[in-house]
């Protein structure tokens, strides 16, 4: 059976909406698995001022290659447990 070329491209040219975040390494006593606080930085309606907001992300880490305090940048993925939503896409800065 041959391909529809049509199908092809279009496979390659869809945009990837899959979220992409940077966050701080806090812990890693699990097997595979990390845990990344992500800030965000949001205005308050009210009073205009600005509030940190911080979302713990339980990220996949195949090699467990994670230490804690890595500066890390996540890709949202399919579920692969209970909780864990993300996978390590990269190390941007290594804990010192």
């Amino acid at each position: 059976m041959a391909a529809d070329p049509t199908t092809e491209t279009q496979a390659e040219t869809r945009p990837n909406r899959r979220k992409v975040r940077e966050g701080m390494v806090t812990s890693v006593s699990m097997d595979k698995t990390a845990v990344v606080v992500s800030t965000d930085r949001v205005r308050h309606r009210r009073y205009n001022k600005t509030v940190q907001r911080t979302t713990r992300l339980y990220v996949h880490d195949e090699s467990n290659e994670l230490a804690v305090g890595d500066r890390v940048r996540v890709q949202e993925t399919r579920p692969l447990s209970k909780t864990k939503r993300w996978r390590l896409l990269e190390i941007v800065e290594r804990a010192r």
